[in-house]
């Protein structure tokens, strides 16, 4: 559909929507999805959906194996979002007929040396202290689970409830299902929050419209705080974070039976001498492997120490990679905030509600982030399990009343 059918002129001739959706990673098409099935009339502005940071990420769903220290809050979101992920993926393949290739496999954490198996032994501390503990396992019973590994790994924790997804896939079919649930969509870029009243009445586009609606939802990834328009102390407190990925593919072999296509039946992250690295395999034989981390602003640059880096430490745990092909190598940029953790709920601007800062999980919480922010543009109430994650923590932003959702203005029409 054209931006001429969704977007109103400088007179605000067409049809407010209900909800304007700022951006369409995963997070932004999954909260367009599931505010449309509520009835909402949705529409989402994006000169590019699934680009960005959706289409460089790995795709891991990893709560357990990234739980860290002062992050309690976060994990319980990431293993409700994980919980709802088989269903989830199967709403979406079954509406769509699209893959999404979700992969409920595991995640194999791996130590190559001593000091490495250390660091995993307090890891496994702190995953005991949030109730949801990976399994131990010895050297032997590491390459039993995944025999491609080197020998000299030491050990590691085995997380049976944590898996992966493909996010190109993921997107191309929350793109499909959100256009059946009747969101519409606009290839441009929002520039600026447009208010009126005091509140967000829409946003103006980079071709000269502008679109009407009752509640803005800003889900444009490290981008959200570069918008124009929002009041001072309004904006998410969001910075782009470099993130270099690889991906490797088998070459033609024989078939099936190639070992290159089954080098791994799990992701498998790793420390090297102190180094993270993680490896994601596809069901046709591709490898992820990421994904370095880097404070540079606004910079896509793949570098040759980033890959080397990444091939480097990779190749300490699956000698076999180096048989493979390079296919891609890209940078993207992850929306990082001051704590690690996403901006979910209102602003203190009336009628803006924000869904960014999601860091390097966007992909595990798009399902739970989409449900909260549905629930809250519906009933005006903000589940208490997205509580902790307000921007008002960061303080300067003050939420707007309760309950302006469903009862006044900025409710469903």
């Amino acid at each position: 559909m054209s931006s001429q059918d969704t977007a109103a002129g400088p007179a605000g001739a067409a049809r407010p929507a209900d909800v304007l959706v700022i951006g369409g990673g995963v997070v932004g098409l999954a909260i367009a999805w599931r505010a449309a099935q509520r009835g909402l009339a949705v529409t989402l502005a994006d000169p590019a959906p699934a680009g960005g940071a959706t289409h460089a990420a790995a795709g891991m769903l990893t709560p357990v194996a990234e739980a860290a220290y002062a992050e309690r809050e976060l994990f319980a979101l990431g293993s409700a979002s994980l919980d709802r992920y088989p269903a989830f993926a199967a709403e979406l393949t079954g509406l769509t007929g699209a893959p999404t290739g979700f992969a409920p496999t595991g995640t194999l954490q791996v130590a190559y040396d001593g000091d490495d198996l250390a660091v995993l032994a307090e890891q496994h501390r702190l995953q005991e202290s949030f109730g949801r503990a990976a399994t131990r396992l010895t050297a032997r019973e590491c390459r039993a689970a995944e025999p491609m590994l080197d020998p000299a790994v030491r050990g590691g924790l085995l997380a049976a409830g944590d898996g992966s997804v493909d996010p190109r896939l993921l997107a191309t079919a929350l793109l499909a299902a959100a256009e059946l649930a009747g969101v519409r969509l606009i290839r441009e870029r929002a520039t600026a929050v447009i208010t009126a009243g005091g509140a967000a009445a829409g946003a103006a586009l980079a071709g000269g419209t502008s679109v009407a609606a009752r509640w803005v939802v800003l889900a444009a990834g490290w981008q959200s705080a570069a918008i124009g328009g929002l009041p001072p102390g309004t904006a998410p407190p969001v910075r782009p974070v470099k993130g270099q990925i690889l991906r490797l593919r088998p070459r033609p072999g024989p078939g099936p039976e190639d070992p290159a296509a089954r080098l791994l039946s799990r992701t498998v992250r790793g420390l090297v001498r102190g180094s993270s690295v993680y490896l994601v395999p596809r069901s046709d034989g591709e490898i992820v492997v990421g994904a370095t981390q880097e404070e540079l602003g606004a910079d896509t640059t793949v570098t040759a120490g980033g890959v080397w880096e990444l091939l480097r430490d990779a190749r300490l745990l699956v000698p076999g990679i180096t048989e493979l092909e390079l296919a891609e190598a890209v940078a993207g940029l992850r929306p990082g905030t001051p704590d690690n953790a996403p901006v979910i709920g209102p602003a203190a601007l009336p009628g803006l509600v924000l869904a960014t800062g999601h860091f390097r999980g966007g992909v595990l919480l798009a399902p739970v982030t989409a449900d909260v922010i549905a629930e809250y543009l519906v009933t005006g109430q903000l589940p208490e399990l997205a509580a902790p994650f307000t921007a008002d923590r960061f303080g300067g932003q003050a939420r707007p009343a309760a309950g302006r959702a469903a009862a006044t203005a900025h409710g469903p029409a």
